[in-house]
């Protein structure tokens, strides 16, 4: 497998601090990316999110093989544990109550992706000329549009557009969703924070994505873009070209991250 990858997160123009966390590794037979997006205030966001980070990351260091269910299984147990360390932390400490943080992951090895997902921010794939969210949001807009109640264009714009129901830490117990597909040559996935996708509308993302750049000129576009139209809140992107699906040749360079 071979991957080019770039990653990127910015304060955005407004916020005084960074909640946004990210992690992007890949080699020849894996890869593995996650944003996750912090809330609580007084740093406690910034806490939860890397703390969300550093624990799915840890859990799923040994998993290789993403062509069995218990793949999905380690995805879902990875975003438990890292609710379970963030609740108890909110209890532990008074600084800390009301923290939480999104979650969104994506696993990639032997043809296929394998998502993890709690929260607003999303996962997108852009495939032969069609750009799709392959996430669902876990969020009060959401939940209106899916009972008919908002039009996608009203939830935009909807002033509890960022009210999230499902979060990384703010219970006891939380579900993830957890999705699976197979890759294809010339994919290229955009892993983003509500900072960006609250501030870039999709066929805008659609465009960068499609420009023909590398993945680093990308991201760096798309936090750009955001930044131009407000940065009304911190700003987190990656994008993980698909090169290769197969094994890759000795000499080749597997992936390129940055």
């Amino acid at each position: 497998m071979q991957l080019s990858v770039a990653a990127g997160t910015d304060v955005g123009r407004i916020r005084a601090g960074n909640e946004d966390s990210l992690y992007a590794d890949a080699d020849q037979e894996r890869g593995l990316f996650i944003v996750a997006d912090g809330m609580g205030g007084h740093a406690a966001g910034e806490v939860a999110s890397e703390m969300a980070v550093q624990i799915v990351a840890r859990d799923l260091t040994d998993v290789r093989d993403l062509t069995g269910s218990d793949a999905g299984t380690r995805m879902a147990d990875a975003l438990k544990a890292a609710n379970r360390a963030i609740y108890e932390r909110t209890i532990q400490e008074a600084d800390k109550q009301g923290m939480g943080t999104t979650a969104s992951c994506i696993m990639m090895g032997q043809g296929r992706y394998i998502i993890g997902h709690i929260g607003d921010s999303r996962v997108y794939l852009l495939r032969d000329g069609a750009f799709r969210q392959i996430t669902k949001d876990h969020s009060y807009v959401q939940e209106q549009v899916d009972a008919g109640f908002l039009t996608p264009e009203q939830a935009r714009y909807h002033p509890y557009s960022n009210v999230i129901t499902r979060c990384v830490g703010a219970n006891a117990a939380v579900e993830a969703d957890v999705l699976t597909g197979e890759l294809q040559v010339g994919d290229l996935y955009l892993v983003a924070s509500d900072g960006l996708t609250g501030m870039v509308e999709d066929p805008q993302l659609k465009k960068i994505l499609e420009s023909k750049q590398t993945p680093g000129r990308m991201v760096d576009a798309m936090i750009t873009e955001a930044n131009r139209r407000g940065g009304l809140d911190n700003i987190t992107a990656i994008v993980v070209q698909v090169i290769k699906v197969t094994g890759v040749a000795t000499g080749e360079m597997p992936a390129v991250l940055g």
